[in-house]
């Protein structure tokens, strides 16, 4: 799964909202986590710096599926899933380690954009480079062989 990133964490007692279960807001922060994390992984945060550039959010499309609780093991996956002139869809999945049931998909459209000026640049060939795209196509590929993860 080199394509995929993974990003672990114990869910802390302050995600969890009055309902009981993690507030949905926290979700969409550690996607953004992600995100960062295996743009920086990959050389690409660096590579947009460079070429004097940032990447920020044009949507978010988040489904909650099954909650989650203070004190579980989570695991957010990531990938880009294509990169057109000035855009790139990034998608995720979070999962409970213990039995793997899935709580939230999502994904972000990210754009780059001039650091300076804010306005919409093409994305250099060397910032696509960093990353391996999975294709929307190959998703269930990858996802219908994925084994259960157990802690």
């Amino acid at each position: 799964m080199s394509q995929i990133y993974r990003y672990e964490l114990t869910v802390p007692e302050d995600a969890v909202d009055v309902n009981g279960h993690v507030n949905n807001l926290e979700y969409l922060r550690w996607m953004q986590e992600a995100a960062i994390l295996h743009s920086d992984s990959q050389g690409c945060t660096q590579a947009t710096t460079n070429a004097g550039a940032t990447w920020v959010v044009r949507t978010h499309r988040v489904e909650y599926l099954n909650p989650a609780f203070a004190g579980e093991h989570i695991i957010v996956l990531t990938w880009v899933s294509n990169f057109r002139r000035v855009q790139s869809l990034r998608k995720y999945r979070i999962i409970r380690a213990k039995d793997n049931a899935v709580l939230v998909e999502g994904e972000t459209d990210w754009v780059f954009v001039d650091a300076k000026t804010g306005r919409l640049r093409s994305i250099p060939e060397n910032v696509i480079a960093a990353f391996e795209v999975l294709p929307k196509e190959k998703e269930s590929e990858i996802f219908n062989h994925v084994k259960p993860i157990v802690r």
